[in-house]
């Protein structure tokens, strides 16, 4: 039996990840505009089209890097297509992530892990390959839809990641989804 929750959002859904309700529902400025300062470096993890990665972009003004990271090379040339001769193009870094591993050695201030967890093949290694991505105090952002994941499995999530690390400090209200705030713990 395929384990549908596993299952990695396709390019062809794109055009749903940028519509205009979402703009409303899932304003990065409102839930980011806090954690995000100058010079920072930002990894969106299972980034898709770039919806956050280019307003995490406009946050960091001129200053600090967003890692655009995706499975899918389709994904990225989403992203690579809508900041092609924008200011935000220089401070965009697209990197293509392995089936079952970030893949990324540069140490982050951020990660952003919006709707994505429930498709990762093993929470426990991506929990600590993001520890180990982190530097002192990071944070670890994470939202994941109330449709695919539920209650307990968020729970079961959140446990997982403090069992190897991580230290929950907020549980934001953000439409549609479950989310919570981590920072890395030494």
């Amino acid at each position: 039996m395929v384990n549908k929750s596993k299952r990695v959002c396709p390019v062809e859904r794109t055009k749903w990840l940028d519509v205009g309700l979402r703009k409303w529902a899932h304003n990065p400025k409102k839930f980011l505009r806090e954690f995000i300062k100058d010079n920072m470096v930002i990894l969106d993890v299972g980034c898709g089209s770039g919806f956050f990665t280019i307003k995490i972009a406009e946050m960091l003004g001129n200053s600090g890097k967003v890692i655009a990271a995706d499975l899918q090379e389709g994904m990225l040339n989403k992203v690579k297509q809508k900041i092609k001769g924008r200011e935000i193009e220089e401070r965009i870094v697209l990197h293509k992530c392995n089936k079952n591993e970030v893949g990324i050695s540069e140490k982050v201030d951020l990660v952003l892990a919006f709707y994505m967890v429930h498709e990762v093949p093993d929470e426990n290694k991506f929990f600590k390959e993001i520890k180990s991505i982190l530097k002192p105090d990071g944070i670890f952002y994470v939202v994941e839809p109330k449709f695919h994941v539920s209650k307990i499995d968020f729970k079961n999530s959140i446990n997982k990641a403090a069992e190897l690390g991580f230290k929950p400090i907020k549980e934001p209200r953000i439409f549609w989804s479950r989310a919570i705030i981590f920072k890395k713990c030494s």
